[in-house]
This record gives C-alpha cells, structure tokens and sequence, in this order.
C-alpha cells in the first residue's frame, strides 16, 4: 500500500535518521543528548537530528566525541511546555523544537521523531502535519508493559491519546496492536485481550460488548486470536499479548502501575536496612535483586508508540535519564528498520472495508 505522502523528500538518504526534540524532558537538553550519545555509541550506522536551540546544542553536542559526526541540529529556538494547551500548541507551535521534530518525519528527511515533551501537544501536532491513515478514527497510544509472557512484555492501548473510544475504535486499536506485537516482537500469530471490569461476558458496558463482537468477526482476517474479556490483573500476565483499552482507562493503569513498581522499590530498600540480618540477606541476595531490578527497570522500554499515523512517532516517558531516552530512541530504530508503520497501514486496509474508511479530523480530547 503507498501512503500519502508530502511532495517535499529527500530521495539520496541512503542511512535510516531519527528526529529526536531535545528539548521536551524534565531534565533539559542535557539528558536528552547525553541519551543520545549512548545510543550512537550501540548503533554506528543511525544519523540523529537534534531539535532545539542551535548555541545550546552545538555546545552540548561538542562535550560527546560520539554525537560530533552523527548529529545535526535543526534550529528552533522556542519549546512547548508542558502547560501548553494542544490547541494552543497547534496554532502557535510552528517555531518549537516539537514542531519541528515532526516536520522533518513529514517532510521525509527523519524516518522517525522522538519526544520526552507534553503528550497531548506532541499527538495533536502530529495529526495535523502528518495526518491519520486511512481506516483510523483515533490514533491510539501503545506502550510495553512488563509480563509472565516468553517475550517479557504485553502491549497495552491506548493510554491517553483520547479518553473516549466507541466499538470500532476499539476494533481498530486491536489491529493496530496486534501488528506491533507481530512487528515489533516476533509474535506470529498475537492474543488480544479487551479489558473490562469481568471476564464473564454479560459484564462491561454497551460498547465493550459491541467491541467484543466486532473483535471477534475480525480475529481470523487479520491474523490474531481473540481471548475475550480480561481483567486488570491480566495486564502484566500471560492470558494475552495485546491489552485493549480506551486511552482514560489505559493512561490510569499504567501510572498505577507505575507508581506500584516505586512503592515495592521503596518498601524493599527499607525492609533490607531494618537490621543487621536483613542488611546481610540483602548482600546475598545482590545479584537476584539486580536482575530483578533489570526485568522491571521502566527505563528499558521507555516510550510510547503512536499508532495510526502517517508516520513514526515516539513519546518518551518526561521524566526519563539517559538511559531512558536512549531506550526511547532504540525503540524507534526497531520499528523504522521493520518498516513498521507501512505493515501497520497495510493491515489495517486489508481488515477494513474501503467505504469504512474515514477523512481527516483532528478535533479530539487529549489525555
């Protein structure tokens, strides 16, 4: 399938580039580069460039040897907040460091953008320039969760592109999930699950049913196995690979989880100090803890994927350190060498009749 695309290209790039804004952090340009720096160092054949202030980032850039010959800053001197209103974001954004992060996707000289920045400001700046796909309602937002699964991690979405979903966005979400999980883990065949408040079906509301169905009608055309309903304790566990949701429900359970996982971190560094006993089970214990502490480290699948967009857009967690951003950035990397978003666009015009097929509309809640 040929998506649309912008006449402006770039027909001599040979080398795969992401477009990373340095300046949407929490923590400034400084961890956004040294993210950076971390990831050329792994990937010697992947150009970088940095979005933001052209003096402040030369100057950054110039203090890393990895990033000097692999990395180009595209001037911008203004940033978009993260108490900036999307519409705000929309009409007056054009000289942000955002802005111009998803401009070089749309204009073909990035393969890919990359922001730690204010989530919905960054959705809805990228469906205005780079547009839905074809047969997409609502973009969603897909994130790895840590599982029981073979493969370590679930897909969850969405989780706060639009608090609202009916059936067939449901659907569509579904779609879109299972061609992460097939392209971005390996996953032949993926289960999807719909969350709801039971598993029995004569639980949920209205659309949860009429998504249930539709899900179902399509499991087969489209290459993955429907398990029905699944509950929130289902979301890191190995019922199923793909978790749907709407984007209110989605973006609750994962700053719970999130939130959760600091908690037990807490509590455990507290319970090994509490005396001489437990100090000394903590230094035998060292190097399961360590490993535990890898399986569960939020940073290593930092990054959020905006699913059903013309174009590759991944959101970094705000608060993310080098090593999170430089996850953020590996992610994108996988999905623009698996050509992700062209199978994406495929599979989703293949599942969906033509005259189901939606045109442009950008006028959406953002969570």
């Amino acid at each position: 399938m040929t998506l649309a695309r912008p006449d402006k290209t770039d027909t001599t790039r040979q080398r795969l580039v992401i477009a990373v804004d340095a300046m949407g952090g929490d923590s400034g340009p400084a961890t956004v580069v040294a993210g950076c720096a971390i990831f050329v160092k792994r990937n010697p054949n992947i150009d970088l460039i940095l979005h933001g202030p052209q003096a402040e980032l030369d100057a950054l850039i110039a203090k890393r040897k990895p990033l000097r010959d692999r990395c180009t800053v595209r001037a911008a001197d203004s940033v978009v907040t993260m108490e900036d209103k999307p519409s705000h974001v929309v009409r007056h954004g054009k000289g942000t460091s955002m802005y111009s992060t998803v401009e070089t996707v749309r204009a073909r000289e990035a393969d890919v953008a990359v922001s730690c920045g204010n989530t919905g400001a960054l959705m809805a700046l990228s469906m205005i320039r780079l547009r839905k796909l074809p047969g997409v309602n609502r973009p969603a937002i897909a994130v790895l969760w840590p599982s029981r699964n073979p493969q370590g991690f679930n897909v969850m979405l969405d989780v706060g592109a639009d608090i609202r979903a009916d059936a067939d966005d449901l659907l569509r979400y579904a779609l879109m999930g299972a061609s992460y999980a097939r392209n971005g883990m390996d996953l032949p065949r993926p289960r999807v699950g719909l969350l709801n408040v039971g598993t029995e079906e004569h639980k949920g509301r209205a659309e949860l049913h009429d998504a249930f169905d539709l899900i179902k009608a399509n499991e087969a055309q489209a290459e993955f196995d429907f398990v029905g309903f699944v509950e929130g304790s289902d979301i890191p566990g190995d019922v199923a690979d793909v978790i749907v949701t709407d984007g209110f429900t989605g973006n609750v359970a994962i700053k719970t989880g999130e939130g959760t996982a600091g908690l037990i971190g807490d509590l455990l560094k507290e319970a090994f100090k509490y005396t001489p006993l437990s100090r000394l089970a903590s230094l035998l214990a060292f190097t399961s803890l360590q490993r535990l502490k890898r399986r569960i480290d939020p940073r290593r699948v930092n990054g959020g994927v905006f699913l059903g967009l013309n174009g590759t857009v991944v959101k970094s967690h705000g608060s993310a350190d080098a090593t999170g951003v430089s996850a953020a950035i590996s992610l994108a990397a996988q999905l623009a060498q698996n050509g992700f978003n062209d199978k994406l666009a495929a599979r989703v015009a293949a599942v969906l009749p033509t005259e189901d097929k939606t045109t442009e509309d950008t006028g959406h809640t953002q969570a």
